[in-house]
């Protein structure tokens, strides 16, 4: 594995996520679902997550889990971007003998919580995380999940979505990004699914970085939280 200095670390900003995600070639790339992720991804492990490559196993640390796993090279950009994996792992992605995989792998990935991809699973999974810590006694750990709006086409998420708000899962939180991919018309948006289980909720625009902190960081006592963030559309 390459070593990766501090100065490395320091090294890439925002500007530079597209030519890192440039890197990374072949089939079955899944731009679109990746690139519509960038602005959130980064604007999380820029701003907002609590950790960084020398806490990634503490258990006091935040966990982000990707959902949209089926479209994860603005993931890998960023955790490169950011030290957890090396650049020089990029130009392989999707090949034979590559960690990074179409689907990011826990076991593979620095950095990656879950494996996934398969759509409807990262919520359940993140609510079990957030129940996991509170029976542990970890108060601090946020829970976020990043889901995309078709993926709420799938049964499991509403089942999720019902049990957190009265749970009162209030360090999950999840960040849908909306690109008008979905199947299946909600009334009301997204947001009113949510705010109906008893969870907090703002929707934004998914490219203004102030929007998305603000978002990320408003205060919800006792609630879950969600946050739509909306992009251009998928076949815009």
């Amino acid at each position: 594995m390459t070593t990766i200095t501090e100065e490395e670390r320091r090294a890439y900003e925002y500007a530079d996520l597209p030519r890192l995600m440039g890197m990374m070639t072949g089939d079955e790339k899944h731009g679109p679902a990746a690139t519509s992720t960038l602005d959130v991804l980064w604007v999380l492990y820029d701003r907002v997550l609590r950790v960084r490559p020398e806490t990634a196993d503490d258990p006091g640390r935040d966990r982000f889990l990707l959902s949209k796993g089926h479209g994860p090279m603005a993931y890998y950009a960023v955790l490169a971007a950011k030290g957890f994996l090396p650049v020089d792992w990029l130009p392989g992605f999707g090949s034979y003998d590559s960690p990074l995989g179409h689907h990011p792998d826990r076991t593979l990935v620095p950095g990656a919580e879950i494996g996934s991809g398969s759509l409807g699973h990262g919520l359940p999974i993140g609510v079990g995380t957030a129940l996991g810590l509170r029976a542990q006694g970890l108060r601090e750990p946020g829970v976020w999940v990043l889901v995309g709006d078709a993926e709420l086409d799938e049964g499991s998420n509403h089942e999720a979505i019902a049990f957190a708000g009265p749970a009162g899962l209030e360090r999950l939180h999840t960040v849908v990004v909306d690109n008008a991919s979905a199947s299946h018309a909600r009334p009301g948006g997204i947001a009113a699914r949510f705010e109906a289980a008893g969870w907090s909720t703002v929707t934004v625009d998914g490219r203004d970085h102030d929007a998305l902190y603000d978002a990320f960081t408003l205060a919800h006592p006792g609630r879950p939280h969600l946050v739509v963030a909306r992009v251009e559309p998928k076949n815009f």
